[in-house]
């Protein structure tokens, strides 16, 4: 069976999956958002991912589509066989089992690439290879070991960042060393093993804080407690409970403030003249802003501030994102069949190549809906 024509830049790149939860995924849908065929190998049953409860119960709809799910049992003789024979008919391999299993199963890296020499091979882990390498990894263990909850929570109160970042990003990394690796193919005619990691995507997160402390001799505070560069860059309660951040980073953009929320005394005042001096009082500073923002409608202050051309945001909820004008008019946010008879909303890649967003090609697909189809091109492949 032909492949598909999409017209993606990846059309013609084949590439089987054997992931779960987010890092994997995220690997995938990528590459499958632009154009790869993407093949993924669950378990019988289905990837446990599908059924998870809670905070987890969106993790399958919204990593997984424009894939294709293949069911084999790669505990058992003849399904590692089929899968070996799958595997020699793709590009890419994408994995994301806990250390060393690959390997016992005889589809570790150093194996494949042994049988299939142009064959890309990608771990997602929770640690690059060192002294870490053997511990099990989540993203909110590496978000502690990597500084971001120190940052984000106040003094003595850790926090996670309300996502998983750490998990996303390794799956964007992994994607990233895919198309590297395509490239050096095209030279070399060789595939190579990439390892995208939790730990050190956390740390990349940190890294501007640990240059602060190396400049500084000083240790960074957290982000509630930390000594802004601006003196108005905060979130404010104003009419009706309603929160907003405003910013105003330039001496001209808090003339402009003070003048969007008739304070002309602040703006006069030769004690805040620039921003050093706001700095400096800025908790006083502060205070009076927001008992005169206090009194302010949320909608009709937006309207003043986006006028005035100052930096603001209402204070979101990702529930409200689904109505969200933007994500819908730039066509951010789209349909997809759920592949049970339902609909959802899904956010696309945040990227535009020539003009165009990679969209939802095919519904998000039933555990095992391309079994007989993807293992019918095995059979064609060997007669």
């Amino acid at each position: 069976m032909p492949i598909e024509s999409s017209g993606l830049p990846l059309e013609g790149v084949r590439v089987v999956e054997f992931t779960h939860m987010v890092m994997g995924p995220t690997c995938g849908m990528i590459l499958a958002d632009l154009g790869a065929e993407v093949i993924k190998v669950e378990p019988p049953g289905g990837d446990k991912t599908r059924s998870l409860p809670g905070l987890g119960i969106g993790f399958f709809r919204s990593f997984n589509r424009n894939k294709k799910s293949v069911v084999l049992d790669i505990q058992t003789e003849e399904g590692l066989a089929t899968a070996k024979e799958l595997i020699g008919q793709c590009d890419v391999l994408l994995e994301s089992f806990r250390p060393g299993l690959m390997d016992k199963l005889g589809l570790g890296s150093e194996a494949l690439r042994a049988l299939f020499p142009r064959l890309i091979y990608v771990s997602h882990k929770g640690f690059l290879p060192g002294p870490y390498e053997s511990r099990l990894a989540l993203d909110e263990v590496v978000q502690n070991m990597a500084g971001l909850t120190y940052m984000t929570g106040p003094v003595g109160r850790p926090l996670r960042a309300g996502s998983s970042v750490n998990d996303i990003m390794g799956g964007m990394f992994g994607a990233i060393g895919v198309l590297a690796a395509l490239r050096e193919r095209e030279r070399t005619g060789q595939g190579q093993e990439i390892q995208s990691a939790l730990f050190e995507n956390c740390v990349l997160l940190a890294s501007q804080h640990m240059q602060q402390f190396q400049m500084t001799g000083e240790v960074p505070p957290p982000f509630p407690s930390r000594i802004s560069a601006w003196s108005v860059y905060d979130t404010f309660t104003v009419a009706g409970g309603e929160q907003l951040f405003v910013g105003a980073v330039s001496d001209k953009q808090f003339a402009t403030l003070c003048q969007v929320i008739d304070r002309p005394d602040l703006a006069s005042d030769p004690a805040l003249a620039t921003n050093a001096q706001r700095v400096a009082v800025r908790p006083e500073l502060l205070k009076k802003l927001g008992a005169t923002l206090l009194l302010q409608d949320l909608e009709a202050l937006c309207a003043k501030l986006q006028a005035a051309g100052l930096p603001y945001a209402k204070v979101v909820r990702p529930d409200q994102l689904v109505h969200d004008e933007h994500l819908i008019a730039s066509g951010g946010l789209v349909s997809m069949d759920t592949g049970d008879g339902g609909e959802t909303q899904v956010a696309l890649l945040p990227l535009l190549m020539g003009g165009r967003r990679p969209g939802v090609r095919h519904p998000l697909p039933v555990i095992g809906e391309h079994t007989d189809e993807v293992l019918s091109r095995l059979t064609t492949a060997s007669a």
